[in-house]
């Protein structure tokens, strides 16, 4: 078996259980690639020399373990990309929604997976492109979470028109727009005012940003619906973002955005994982006069 390790945040903590999960799959005799960052760390090569380096991974390899938080799974992603190597976050961080295991569970969880006792979750991922742009101005043109268009050195509003399929659908006037998907609605969006969505919706959801417009509010559409988007405003340039990634570009350029032709595997230990980490890590429904 060949797992990856992925560690983006070199912090004191996120090394420590690295080098706890890399001792624990070593006992087990498991081929480890390790991220070119993490072999940074001089606590990380003072282990051992046995492991591979990777910068990009293909799909010889079975599994990417994510160690830190939800950053660190969003920058899994970028790694992965299309290979559909299945990914397992371990959460040394805060909030950590979309990891699997805590750091206090990791040697049982680390067991389930090397016994293939886990469920697969598929995310969609959303794509973004403009003819305005080159092909790949991110690189990496996909979100996990959200696309998010937003101001950028003014403190007046800006205009984002949206069209929906070629029909327009309106202008937000407002600080700025997100596309989540399903995923994400957990995050940027759901701060915004936006809804909680199931994993397996077939769904987006359009989330405007402290709009000025009283008559807009988040906006539910088909996960196969192209949305393209317009900013206007005073100024020369805007934001995009695409997860935690952030690009300028030029007022009135076209943004296209839909759902992509791939998607992720999330690797999911606990079952009715996601109703479990509402009820727990957002306190869904918690009413204290119960």
């Amino acid at each position: 078996m060949k797992i990856a390790i992925i560690c983006p945040f070199n912090n004191t903590l996120s090394i420590d259980y690295s080098i706890k999960v890399i001792n624990f799959l070593k006992s087990k005799g498991i081929k480890l690639y390790l991220h070119k960052d993490l072999m940074k760390s001089t606590l990380i090569r003072n282990i051992g020399k046995e492991f591979w380096e990777f910068d990009e991974l293909n799909e010889n390899v079975d599994f990417l373990i994510s160690i830190g938080g939800d950053g660190s799974m969003l920058k899994a992603v970028t790694v992965v990309k299309d290979t559909n190597i299945p990914i397992l976050g371990i959460n040394t961080g805060r909030l950590g929604f979309l990891t699997s295991l805590g750091k206090e569970s990791i040697e049982l969880g680390l067991n389930h997976l090397l016994k293939s006792e886990f469920k697969i979750s598929k995310r969609c991922l959303l794509e973004v492109y403009s003819n305005k742009l080159e092909k790949n101005f991110f690189g990496f043109n996909y979100a996990l979470n959200e696309v998010s268009v937003s101001r950028k050195n003014t403190a007046s509003l800006i205009s984002i028109s949206a069209e929906l399929n070629g029909i327009p659908l309106a202008t937000y006037w407002a600080d700025g727009l997100i596309i989540a998907t399903p995923t994400g609605s957990t995050g940027y969006s759901l701060s915004s005012g936006g809804p909680v969505m199931t994993p397996e919706s077939s769904s987006l959801v359009l989330t405007p940003i402290a709009a000025h417009n009283i008559n807009i509010r988040p906006l539910i559409v088909n996960d196969n619906t192209i949305i393209k988007l317009c900013v206007t405003g005073r100024g020369y340039k805007h934001l995009i973002s695409l997860d935690s990634r952030i690009l300028t570009v030029p007022l009135k350029t076209d943004i296209f955005i839909k759902k992509a032709d791939f998607s992720i595997s999330k690797i999911e230990i606990n079952k009715n994982f996601f109703i479990n980490t509402l009820r727990e890590k957002l306190f869904w429904g918690l009413d204290k006069r119960n």
